[in-house]
């Protein structure tokens, strides 16, 4: 008799390959961005491919293909909004919100593998960790641009709260067809 299993080299190398193209995706959507005339954060798809990315390989996956977009990005490639990169921009106002992404990424993925199946605990950790990435996003604009905490949240929050729940309810729609098709390859 035939056994159907898998090497570990072989699920090894489906893990990193899955990983090389969330960070890919993440290069790709990253530098399209819009820029608003009352913030200096641009509207960006970003997010949104990070709850894809969480939702598709989980919390460990999807966190090191965000730290790979991040080191790309230090390093200079034009992987950030408006194809910027390098560590000023790592270092300048919208700093603290790509840094966040990796607690969103850990939060949402936390929520998502603990709850496995539960569409609604992921969309609670994709709210959770957006919160956490904002918070910590809002506290260092606020400190780049010499702003209040309410300052920075006016200018680096609110005008993206509609946009976000729209991301959240594609994610939420995408996520779990997504993470069946990832799962059969």
């Amino acid at each position: 008799m035939k056994k159907n299993t898998v090497s570990a080299g072989s699920t090894r190398t489906k893990k990193l390959t899955l990983i090389g193209l969330a960070a890919a995706l993440l290069c790709i959507l990253g530098p399209l961005s819009i820029p608003i005339p009352v913030s200096p954060v641009p509207i960006t798809l970003t997010n949104f491919a990070v709850y894809i990315i969480i939702y598709t390989l989980g919390m460990r996956s999807g966190a090191v293909s965000i730290l790979i977009y991040l080191c790309l990005g230090a390093a200079g490639l034009p992987v950030f909004s408006a194809f910027s990169g390098g560590l000023a921009k790592l270092a300048g106002p919208t700093g603290g919100y790509l840094a966040g992404f990796l607690f969103l990424a850990l939060i949402q993925g936390f929520l998502t593998e603990r709850f496995p199946g539960k569409n609604t605990a992921a969309v609670f950790g994709m709210i959770l960790g957006l919160a956490v990435c904002y918070l910590f996003g809002t506290i260092w604009l606020a400190q780049q641009m010499s702003l209040s905490f309410t300052a920075a949240l006016s200018i680096g929050v609110l005008p993206y709260l509609p946009g976000d729940a729209v991301k959240i309810i594609l994610a939420a729609a995408a996520g779990p067809k997504l993470r069946a098709r990832v799962s059969r390859i």
